[in-house]
């Protein structure tokens, strides 16, 4: 079911309101772009605002318009509580329940603020006053867009706002390669470069900055940890905490990895498991039909899209690659026959 409040937000945003933007726990480009791109907007509306993630953001994001005024829960406590007492309004950009704010989420959930979900993933918690929910676009930097044209100010999207939309689109696309077959959404880019944005620099600035070790720990991750499953159409990778000390690993610097187990020919899943935090952080992918969001969620407790989801798994990585082993048998028929 779709949500999109763009009349009745507008309306309570009508006059300057106390703002809190909030984004998910390991933020990505789509997040922080969204983000990003509200908050340059709302500030141009004469709202008081504030934006927050619960960890940090990856480091080939760090040139982005507006990113030193990004509030870090896991390293600014304190400022971060305050910033959710004293909000009127929380908006919840990129994810749908407020679990997702992790060490964020039980003051978020007992804030009285209106809460406003903007979103483009499925099944969004009971938990939001307002939303602009829809799964059938590219991005939640699409769904920004889409308010701030809604709400009669497309004029007031100058390059910087624009550079953020273009980030998020890009980066949740995989450059244009998935979750991207809808007209609006090249319509909106048409707009984004009439702003004045310079998507190739834009590219190189998001793809083309890769650490000496970040590129190291892909060709390790290729080389010595890719485990190919042929008769279940699957490979998965995994990288210990020890690995990652070795490769010295940075926030990022395993952001797409999981997508070179699924380029092989015949493979219609893929997993990464990255021990993180005292958790694995386990990232799903497939082609076609096969449905991730599905396998995270039933037997992880995750979710996401179809195509593209994510868990977190407190046991080991051996016992959580066995779980996911283990699970194989049951998905061996849909699998071979994705379309």
């Amino acid at each position: 079911m779709e949500y999109t409040d763009f009349t009745k937000i507008t309306g309570y945003l009508s006059v300057p309101r106390k703002i809190l933007i909030t984004s998910h726990t390991n933020p990505d480009g789509d997040a922080i772009g969204a983000s990003l791109a509200l908050y340059g907007y709302l500030r141009m509306k004469n709202h008081q605002v504030r934006i927050m993630t619960p960890d940090p953001y990856p480091n080939f994001l760090a040139w982005m318009p507006w990113r030193e005024e990004i509030m870090v829960f896991t390293r600014e406590k304190e400022r971060c509580l305050e910033a959710i007492e004293e909000a009127e309004v929380i908006f919840s950009v990129d994810y749908n329940s407020l679990e997702r704010l992790s060490g964020a989420s039980e003051a978020a959930k007992a804030s009285k603020a209106v809460k406003i979900l903007i979103d483009h993933h499925k099944l969004p918690a009971n938990q939001f006053d307002m939303m602009i929910s829809k799964v059938a676009v590219s991005s939640t930097a699409e769904l920004v867009y889409e308010f701030i044209a809604a709400s009669g100010d497309k004029d007031l999207i100058n390059k910087e706002i624009a550079e953020c939309i273009y980030v998020g689109i890009t980066t949740d696309t995989g450059s244009y390669s998935y979750s991207c077959n809808h007209v609006r959404t090249y319509e909106i880019v048409a707009d984004l470069y009439k702003k004045g944005i310079d998507g190739e620099h834009i590219h190189r600035l998001v793809y083309d900055t890769y650490s000496e070790s970040r590129l190291r720990l892909l060709g390790y991750a290729l080389s010595q940890k890719l485990v190919v499953l042929p008769e279940y159409h699957t490979a998965y990778i995994s990288l210990t905490s020890e690995e990652l000390d070795r490769f010295n690993y940075e926030v990022g610097d395993t952001e797409g990895v999981v997508n070179y187990a699924l380029s092989i020919d015949g493979i219609n899943l893929a997993a990464l498991f990255s021990e993180r935090d005292n958790a694995i952080r386990a990232s799903f992918r497939s082609k076609g039909s096969f449905k991730v969001d599905a396998l995270a969620r039933d037997h992880f407790n995750g979710g996401g899209h179809v195509n593209a989801s994510g868990a977190n798994s407190y046991v080991s990585m051996e016992e959580t690659i066995e779980k996911f082993r283990a699970l194989l048998p049951l998905y061996k028929e849909p699998l071979s026959s994705v379309y």
